[in-house]
């Protein structure tokens, strides 16, 4: 018999077609999209009311592109915050919250590769065509950084509202100085219209939880009644505290050093176990203590109680979480290595991946698609190799070639196989090819002959105009989205990022192809 969360899954397949006739089986879900933004919207809606309808909403995680989320619970749209949001959109103000030391010191977002300032700009841009209204940007820690100043003039100039928080000494300890003219008192009030107010930021550590009771200490000085709460995906709280989907989010932030643990407070006040980590754990006393400075009286007895999170009433399929997030852990792991070997790690991160692995009782040598990268390696004189894993469990490879690079090869190779196309068609014909190989060597003076993988698919897409096997391929490119992909040296930026858009879970070998110092 088939569940409610089978139903919507079964229903969304058919309205993308995914199960005609000779397309490959997906991936299996273990997430009910459609129920968790509904419990999730109900739940904010519940809680603007209890604040008298002024909740300041701290969102914790990327708000329309949460791909890590979307991979541990397959299932989950990377834009379901947003689309939860825009459910009620009317009700939404989005205030964007960036650290101006951040903006200093040129911070980048590692996925995207664009420093945090722009992304801040991206941001804006990508709520505003989603339907979300941005009141404003709030430069945090600002102390006169000039970064900081030409950014928050571009802003003003762009008719964006920016507001200014300032350093506060002994923040979060000191209480008593926190919450006062000298504290609070000092950050500018932001000036919102909306019942619920998102406050957010391209990464951690932007200061939106310090943002947040910044508001609350105005409001109330304004005599206006507002809450607080946190927007929370993971830890999931009512999953063990070991459970592999609470284990990839340590994974996530191992760089962070975040630790999940059980919430002392929420067992001592209800008797129930949950699970949080560590930072809102050890800041909860103090937390407690600024709400009852401003208010007089806190309104949660725990960590738990602050965070929003539906994310765990709607797993439909436990087993498949739990896989995803190994291999996730697994992910995490060839990520963390290939940040060493560039010189943005540290050890640590690896260290404690290590341990999540034995926690979860996987090792590496469980991704399939490493070993067959490596055979391939092998079987090229040690040339650089990528395999790529179809929702079947079909592995296909690609080799280094005078005209491809690995990736390109692979991508084709994978395309060629979900088509239903045989292996030995030419797809690209080298008259196509040869002609981008000498614009790059001859005219934009690159070393590398060899297409990367958006070249390729550049070349395949005008291929299609006249070769019915390239126009085939190109229509089945969709399908490798939530492939498996491993490669036995790292990826160019620009073919990781061609993964990445495509929804092709790559990892690679930290090791580089060459011994240059140098590489993009």
């Amino acid at each position: 018999m088939l569940t409610l969360c089978g139903l919507r899954i079964i229903a969304a397949l058919l309205a993308c077609g995914a199960m005609r006739k000779g397309v490959f089986a997906v991936k299996r879900i273990g997430f009910d999209n459609a129920a968790y933004i509904s419990r999730q919207s109900e739940q904010i809606s519940k809680r603007i009311g209890e604040f008298g309808g002024k909740l300041y909403l701290e969102f914790g995680g990327k708000l329309f592109d949460d791909y890590h989320a979307s991979r541990v619970l397959p299932g989950f749209a990377p834009d379901s915050k947003l689309q939860m949001l825009l459910s009620i959109a009317n009700d939404v103000e989005v205030v964007i919250v960036i650290n101006s030391g951040d903006i200093e010191s040129n911070k980048m977002r590692r996925d995207l590769g664009i420093t945090y300032d722009t992304d801040v700009l991206r941001l804006i841009d990508a709520y505003r065509e989603a339907g979300l209204y941005v009141g404003s940007v709030v430069l945090s820690q600002f102390k006169g950084q000039p970064s900081a100043s030409a950014f928050k003039d571009k802003l003003e100039k762009l008719g964006v509202k920016v507001f200014l928080h300032y350093p506060i000494e002994g923040y979060p300890y000191n209480v008593a100085h926190i919450v006062s003219d000298e504290g609070f008192g000092k950050n500018e009030f932001i000036e919102t219209t909306r019942p619920l107010v998102v406050i957010t930021a391209p990464g951690p550590g932007s200061g939106k939880m310090a943002t947040c009771l910044s508001q609350l200490y105005h409001e109330n000085l304004r005599g206006n009644k507002a809450g607080y709460a946190k927007f929370e995906t993971f830890p999931i709280w009512n999953l063990p505290l070991k459970h592999p989907v609470n284990l990839a989010y340590e994974a996530a932030t191992a760089d962070l050093n975040d630790v999940n643990m059980i919430d002392p407070y929420h067992l001592e006040a209800y008797g129930i176990t949950t699970v949080n980590y560590n930072r809102d754990v050890e800041v909860f006393p103090v937390l407690n203590a600024i709400f009852e400075k401003i208010e007089g009286v806190s309104p949660y007895k725990s960590p738990t109680d602050m965070g929003v999170n539906m994310a765990g009433y709607a797993i439909c399929d436990d087993e498949a979480t739990k896989e995803a997030s190994k291999e996730e852990i697994i992910r995490r792991y060839f990520a963390a290595l290939c940040d060493l070997r560039m010189g943005r790690g540290k050890q640590e991160a690896v260290d404690k991946i290590i341990s999540l692995m034995n926690q979860a009782g996987i090792s590496p040598e469980d991704r399939k698609v490493i070993s067959a990268a490596d055979k391939k390696s092998e079987a090229t004189d040690g040339q650089p190799a990528v395999a790529i894993e179809l929702p079947d469990g079909t592995i296909v490879t690609g080799k280094t070639s005078n005209l491809l690079g690995a990736s390109s090869a692979a991508l084709l190779n994978a395309v060629k196989t979900v088509a239903g196309l045989p292996d030995d068609l030419l797809m690209i014909a080298p008259s196509i090819i040869e002609p981008i190989q000498k614009l790059k060597i001859a005219i934009l003076k690159n070393h590398n002959p060899r297409l990367h993988s958006d070249e390729t698919l550049i070349a395949l897409s005008m291929s299609a105009n006249t070769n019915p096997v390239a126009k085939k391929a190109l229509e089945a490119i969709g399908m490798l989205a939530g492939c498996e992909a491993h490669s036995t040296v790292i990826l160019s930026q620009v073919d990781q990022d061609v993964y990445r858009k495509l929804g092709i879970n790559l990892t690679c070998e930290p090791r580089y192809q060459t011994k240059k110092l140098y590489h993009k």
